[in-house]
């Protein structure tokens, strides 16, 4: 049995006329496709129709669409009072509250109301599309259809195939997909699905470092922004999502994992989620807001002016090496060229993983006068640096002053495995190939739903790729050989890759 995705007359049911609710109408409507809309609460599934309707008039007059294409879109969207009226749906797709007892009991109703082709479908987000389905009669016709906040703007949508799923439902949903203007990519029911799974390697790879005091929140956001190339900060972005809403995510998708030590979540997390400190929304969260909502940031302090007399850059580490030399060349302080730093010199190492103290002693430095300097992204907008618990202070400012003669911010943090960004993309990308690994879905959908779902510089695998694979495996495992936490081991997608010499883009 198979729905033909493709058919003009096709009818879509939306059950919930929230922001989702109405997001979803509003697409199946712009891709031609007759919407009938419900709601549970009295009113609002009118309320919704007039919003859409608004939109497209608004569309229109941007000269997006004809006033004639914007009037039939949204004639196209009809309000609807009982679940009785889904009997002429082909899809029905439940977008209400995240409760599992609410859904499946909404399921539950709606299967005894359409017909045996019609497909069911879930929006839900963090709970487990097998579940919600697993007290149906026909669990084989049910699957996740997961879009993202506002879906008008937002164009990824999850296809979702649960354990009882029949394939030829997720090959229509990617139909429909299409058909709403949306980019699908296919994935099986796992905790988080993609982008939820991936998203926990931002924020929550950023807030370890915080409980561990290695850097400051806007340290942290600086860096990702000016070093990862993110549009946000990871704390800029739990400020807009709330920590109400990003803290249960992670502590679910963790649950879920049996505890996999990769989603591990942090105790300030769950402090501060507590105590209602939740971003935005309470006018208070990692930041502090001026009346206006402008968050209250501390400018940077000016470099310091001191350079050191001379400097000396260990070759363990080639490439970082080769980038350092030719950056401090261009700053008119060309290194010592001796296999060993003359007594005076500042010793800056280029690690890929390990901090400044394990620099010095395994390659037989002076602790005193070694600083680490972040060469695995291009030190272009923001440098990072940080010296060992010994380092002289005079050494790590002329340091400091040294590699910001250009004008270009350094932040100074102290020592840590994997610096900020080095930490925060290892994860990304070691969670990215976890999923691949686990054929939740191609390593083509994967790179696709977090730069559409999560508007990442790169995907997680293309990550890997234009930093090195082989620097963002030695990031990792020179963590996890520091810390002894299998939060930070790589996965064997990456290492066999590593090792191969090929892309983590590479399928099996």
């Amino acid at each position: 049995m198979a729905l033909d995705a493709n058919r003009p007359d096709l009818t879509v049911g939306v059950l919930g006329a929230g922001a989702m609710g109405r997001g979803i109408a509003q697409v199946a409507a712009a891709g031609g496709m007759r919407v009938l809309l419900m709601d549970a609460k009295p009113g609002m599934a009118a309320e919704a129709k007039g919003f859409i309707g608004k939109m497209f008039d608004r569309a229109a007059e941007k000269g997006q669409l004809s006033a004639a294409d914007a009037a039939a879109a949204a004639g196209r969207v009809e309000v609807v009072e009982s679940m009785a009226a889904f009997a002429a749906c082909h899809v029905v797709v439940e977008a209400i509250v995240e409760n599992l007892a609410i859904k499946q009991q909404t399921f539950a109703e709606l299967e005894q109301v359409v017909s045996p082709e019609c497909i069911l479908a879930t929006n839900t987000s963090s709970l487990s599309v097998t579940t919600i389905s697993a007290k149906l009669k026909t669990a084989h016709r049910f699957a996740g259809f997961h879009f993202f906040n506002p879906v008008p703007l937002m164009k990824l949508v999850e296809v979702i195939d649960g354990v009882q799923s029949e394939p030829w439902v997720g090959d229509a949903l990617m139909v429909i997909g299409r058909r709403m203007t949306r980019e699908p990519v296919r994935c099986v029911d796992v905790p988080g699905f993609i982008v939820n799974q991936v998203g926990r390697g931002f924020t929550i790879e950023a807030a370890h470092m915080l409980q561990e005091s290695l850097a400051g929140i806007l340290d942290i956001d600086r860096v990702m922004r000016d070093v990862g190339g993110f549009r946000m900060g990871p704390f800029e972005l739990m400020e807009l999502t709330g920590l109400d809403v990003t803290h249960p995510a992670s502590e679910a998708i963790y649950q879920q994992f049996y505890d996999e030590p990769r989603y591990r979540p942090v105790m300030l997390m769950r402090a501060r989620t507590e105590a209602g400190i939740l971003g935005r929304k309470t006018k208070r969260g990692w930041y502090d807001y001026d009346p206006e909502m402008k968050p209250i940031v501390a400018p940077e302090a000016p470099a310091p002016a001191a350079r050191p007399a001379s400097v000396w850059v260990s070759p363990v580490e080639p490439h970082g090496h080769a980038a350092l030399v030719a950056l401090l060349e261009k700053l008119g302080a060309a290194p010592e060229r001796g296999a060993e730093p003359s007594a005076q010199a500042l010793i800056l190492v280029t690690p890929y993983g390990t901090d400044a103290t394990h620099c010095a002693v395994e390659q037989g430095l002076d602790p005193k006068r070694t600083v680490a300097v972040d060469t695995l992204f291009p030190l272009v907008k923001r440098r990072t640096i940080m010296g060992t618990p010994v380092t002289d202070p005079a050494l790590l400012a002329a340091a400091h002053g040294l590699l910001a003669a250009d004008g270009t911010a350094v932040t100074v943090l102290r020592d840590s495995p994997g610096f900020i960004a080095q930490r925060i993309v290892a994860m990304i990308c070691n969670i990215g190939c976890s999923i691949a690994q686990m054929k939740t879905a191609s390593p083509a959908d994967i790179d696709k739903a977090v730069t559409l779902g999560l508007n990442y510089p790169n995907g997680p695998l293309r990550f890997g790729d234009v930093v090195g694979v082989e620097r963002i495996h030695a990031v990792l495992s020179n963590m996890y050989r520091i810390y002894g936490d299998p939060r930070y081991r790589p996965n064997v997608w990456m290492t066999r890759r590593a090792k191969l010499g090929v892309s983590l883009l590479t399928p099996e």
